[in-house]
């Protein structure tokens, strides 16, 4: 998995990259509001962590992109996931 980002700080616009492996894949979901779902993707690489947050909306639309040029890819899992 490859991040990369773009942060402002007080020079500027400043870019960082890295890229890691997907070690961990959470669903959280809270049980007081049942509606609040995220799913999180822990990722670890040489010389940098994280935790990427995604919303079950923003997954959505990533796999709707995914499915819509699935012929161009090779080898691809689409996961689902029930609300």
């Amino acid at each position: 998995m490859r991040v990369r980002v773009k942060k402002q700080n007080s020079e500027g616009i400043q870019r960082l990259e890295s890229e890691g492996d997907i070690k961990d894949i959470l669903i959280n979901q809270d049980f007081m509001e049942p509606s609040k779902v995220s799913v999180s993707l822990c990722f670890r690489g040489n010389n940098s962590a994280g935790i990427v947050d995604l919303t079950p909306e923003e997954i959505g639309m990533i796999n709707k992109e995914i499915v819509s040029k699935k012929k161009l890819l090779k080898k691809v899992k689409v996961m689902k996931f029930e609300k």
